[in-house]
C-alpha cells in the first residue's frame, strides 16, 4: 500500500461523516484502489426487504472517492452510473473495490464492483471523476515515501 494513499485516506475519512454514519470501514487502499465495506442494517432495507439501492450505490460512491483521491490531489464525481444485478439482504456485509481503469489531465474513470457475503457480484459502478484545485495534504515529501 502506497503511503500517499493511505494518508490521503486518512484525511478523507476524518471528515467523512456520511460513509462513517452507515457503518462503512475502509478495507484497504493503493494507488488508484480502494475496498470499503459496510453490514445492511434494518434501517438499510427498502419495502421488499432487500437493501435499498441508494446504501449500494452509496457504498460504490464512497469506495469510488477513496479510490480517484489516493493520489493526494482533490478530485469529486462528474457522473456515476449502477447496474444492480441481484439483491443484497438484511445482514449481508456488501463490500466495494474500486480500481481507477483510466487517469489523464483532470478526468478519471473508476470501476466499482460491490458483492455480498458469499461473493456474489451485486452491482457494477462506474464513476467519472474529475480533479479540482487543491491537495488533501501537502505532498512534496511524500513522493520519496
Amino acid at each position: 500500500m502506497s503511503e500517499i494513499a493511505r494518508r490521503a485516506a486518512d484525511v478523507m475519512w476524518a471528515d467523512d461523516r456520511a460513509s462513517q454514519g452507515l457503518g462503512m470501514r475502509i478495507v484497504e487502499v493503493g494507488d488508484g484502489t480502494a475496498t470499503l465495506a459496510m453490514a445492511v442494517r434494518e434501517d438499510m432495507t427498502n419495502g421488499h426487504g432487500m437493501a435499498h439501492g441508494g446504501f449500494i450505490f452509496t457504498l460504490a460512491d464512497s469506495a469510488f472517492a477513496f479510490a480517484c483521491n489516493s493520489s493526494g490531489q482533490r478530485a469529486v464525481a462528474s457522473q456515476c452510473q449502477v447496474a444492480y444485478l441481484r439483491p443484497a439482504m438484511l445482514g449481508d456485509t456488501l463490500t466495494a473495490r474500486a480500481v481507477e481503469r483510466f487517469k489523464e489531465g483532470r478526468q478519471g474513470i473508476t470501476d466499482v464492483t460491490i458483492t455480498d457475503s458469499s461473493g456474489a457480484v451485486v452491482a457494477e459502478f462506474r464513476g467519472f471523476s474529475r480533479t479540482i484545485p487543491g491537495s488533501l495534504f501537502d505532498t512534496k515529501d511524500e513522493t520519496n515515501a
